[in-house]
């Protein structure tokens, strides 16, 4: 979306029109998600989704500012809901489905479910860092945020956000070289939203 649809959509959907609403739902929630799955698991990752796009529409009048903004405003909303669940009393234990276990939909091509196995495992990667880096790895990367904005969200310097982020991707890549995934496959895998850099 460029600024002018951006704005557009903005004031419609703070007037509570339904395309405009889905438009910035569309534009936003599978970057959420991947998120949320980053941060808290796939169990609880949907239903905080859920609650971040419900504390959206209750803000929503009192949001201002541009499309980036409007970004920053989301993830920090998510990264809210992941600290409550962190709060919460201990969580329950559960073991992620192997994919041989996963039932096709039937409008799931094979590339589509490849893909999405993919992305699963490489979200499990990121899962696995260092909660401080696999955040702002999630932040960046899958959010597309900049590190100012990130830096916000978590309460730290851009330059100490960019740091965690290069250790982040750097751990990455040496666990994945490790496992003979080529540059090739993990862009493959990431590249659909943001590149895999510093």
């Amino acid at each position: 979306m460029d600024g002018f649809a951006f704005q557009g959509a903005l004031a419609a959907a703070r007037l509570g029109e339904e395309w405009a609403v889905a438009l910035l739902w569309r534009d936003l929630h599978p970057r959420i998600l991947r998120y949320l799955r980053v941060a808290v698991g796939d169990s609880d990752g949907e239903d905080l989704g859920s609650d971040v796009w419900l504390e959206v529409a209750r803000g929503l009048g009192r949001f201002d500012g541009d499309e980036s903004a409007f970004r920053a405003w989301v993830f920090t909303i998510a990264r809210r809901r992941v600290i409550d669940v962190g709060r919460r009393v201990q969580r329950r234990r559960t073991d992620p489905m192997s994919p041989q276990q996963i039932d096709r939909g039937p409008d799931d091509s094979p590339d589509e479910l490849e893909a999405r196995l993919a992305l699963d495992a490489a979200l499990r990667h990121v899962a696995r860092l260092p909660r401080d880096q696999a955040e702002v790895v999630a932040l960046r990367v899958l959010a597309g945020l900049s590190a100012e904005q990130v830096a916000e969200i978590v309460g730290k310097r851009a330059g100490a956000v960019r740091v965690l982020q290069h250790r982040g991707l750097r751990r990455l890549a040496n666990e994945l070289a490790a496992e003979g995934v080529t540059q090739q496959t993990g862009a493959a895998i990431f590249g659909v939203d943001e590149p895999l850099t510093a």
